[in-house]
């Protein structure tokens, strides 16, 4: 009981992380930090879109049962992306901001899907 809870929790936050980051992302040019943050990562203007793509795929397959393991697995993904991105630019201090987002989808992969429809 106390898994399934905490795994739901998990499963809240990480959607809700998933969604924002993909609106943000769309939005970037609203937010200069989001811009000088992207640039100094080199990633550039027209890889932004999917980078938002895929975040909304993450939250929407980390909703369905069945495909909720290849959505943790794409967030994992992701965030080593950006973590090896952060530590190429030198910013050792995103790369390990980066390290409890990297870490959230690996126990919820280990606690599995909290919604078991029998």
């Amino acid at each position: 009981m106390i898994k399934n809870i905490i795994s739901a929790l998990l499963l809240l936050i990480s959607v809700t992380l998933s969604f924002k980051h993909a609106w943000d992302t769309l939005h970037y040019k609203n937010n200069p930090e989001s811009v000088k943050m992207m640039e100094s990562l080199g990633i550039s203007e027209t890889f932004i879109p999917y980078l938002a793509c895929v975040a909304l795929a993450v939250g929407v397959l980390l909703l369905i049962p069945g495909t909720f393991f290849l959505g943790n697995m794409l967030n994992t993904i992701l965030i080593v992306m950006i973590i090896g991105l952060a530590l190429q630019a030198g910013n050792y201090r995103m790369a390990l901001m980066e390290i409890p987002f990297l870490v959230m989808p690996l126990v919820m992969i280990w606690l599995k899907y909290p919604f078991k429809f029998k």
